[in-house]
């Protein structure tokens, strides 16, 4: 059975624009201790073997190499686990990739955003221009073949030429697997207090159609709303969430998910690492869902991906025809279906 582990790294170089994850930018001092903190938390919960586990952020790349792989050293996982480090492109170190592919990383997940260094400065993003493509060198030097880019659409003065280009650089780099995301709006960011630089829903409308014409002409087939890859190159770990399977999140702000019940630990790293240190539970709060909402929270993950949902889920009524397709016993969205698809969400029927 399938069984995933998050680890958050929550420390950045620098914070970007858009950014409203539990990330720090100002506490390299606590990097000895908050992997300690990991170990301890692993150790403790007696998890199952995974078949994926996850390096996420933050920029867990900026962890020094000999913690990250600590952490990964004492978490149980099957032979064949997916085990994936995000990296920011600037922080790659060939060194610090040797030594993750020898504990036992086989991915890579690079934020790349954009090509365009006008739209990377407008995100606040601090790599420029040709560190993506260094970055893919040195990983496949390295050994690494599977590696996804992430890229995000609609930032500040991005044109439909400055999207394309940015796909037709990241799509020369012969990635196995894309991930492109509509730039949202988190209240408390820099962002969300500028309205110059606040996205238009049209151009990334547009935006989304165009990528999906172009990774889907390369060779990348859409699996789920955000994410295409070549067939056999999905993402394991993310398809693990959209299934609803078990998850243990590990690390300060970090959530999990066994069976119906959800919990998250505590925010910040240095209460985090206090709780472990002292003994206590670092959780800080959960729920449990009854039947009924799982049951409809299940389909309404599924609804993202290519395998949609039983045919029954989706009522036949007008408004739905051009955001469905109906094929034997499934319902999938259509391209629409993806732009809109908290519209088909809210219509779904839990039997």
């Amino acid at each position: 059975m399938a069984f995933g582990v998050y680890i958050h790294i929550p420390f950045c170089a620098t914070r970007c624009d858009y950014c409203a994850f539990a990330t720090w930018t100002d506490r390299e001092h606590l990097f000895e201790a908050y992997a300690a903190a990991c170990r301890r938390e692993i150790v403790a919960a007696e998890l199952p073997a995974a078949s994926s586990v996850f390096f996420g952020g933050g920029t867990p790349s900026l962890l020094p190499a000999e913690l990250l792989c600590s952490i990964l050293e004492v978490v149980p996982r099957r032979g064949d686990a997916e085990v994936t480090v995000e990296c920011n492109p600037e922080s790659v170190r060939s060194e610090s990739l040797r030594m993750y592919g020898e504990a036992g990383v086989n991915r890579l997940s690079f934020g790349a955003q954009s090509t365009a260094p006008h739209v990377l400065a407008s995100l606040g993003r601090s790599h420029r221009r040709g560190d993506l493509e260094a970055a893919v060198a040195t990983a496949r030097s390295a050994g690494f073949t599977n590696f996804n880019i992430d890229l995000i659409f609609g930032g500040a003065g991005e044109s439909g030429d400055d999207w394309r280009a940015s796909l037709d650089d990241v799509l020369a780099l012969s990635p196995p697997h894309v991930s492109a995301y509509a730039l949202t709006v988190e209240p408390g960011t820099p962002l969300a207090l500028d309205p110059a630089r606040h996205p238009d829903d049209d151009d990334q409308a547009d935006k989304y159609a165009l990528a999906d014409t172009v990774l889907e002409a390369a060779g990348l087939p859409n699996y789920e709303i955000s994410n295409w890859a070549r067939p056999g190159h999905e993402c394991r770990h993310n398809l693990l969430y959209w299934r609803q399977g078990d998850y243990r999140g590990i690390g300060c702000a970090a959530h999990s998910h066994s069976s119906g019940r959800r919990w998250w630990n505590l925010r910040t790293p240095e209460r985090y690492i206090a709780a472990i240190e002292s003994g206590q539970s670092p959780v800080a709060a959960s729920e449990d869902l009854d039947e009924k909402t799982r049951a409809l929270e299940g389909l309404q993950l599924a609804l993202r991906t290519s395998e949609g949902v039983p045919l029954d889920a989706v009522p036949d009524v007008p408004e739905l025809a051009d955001l469905v397709e109906r094929n034997a016993n499934r319902a999938r969205l259509t391209l629409d279906g993806r732009l809109l698809a908290n519209e088909v969400a809210v219509r779904l029927i839990a039997r």
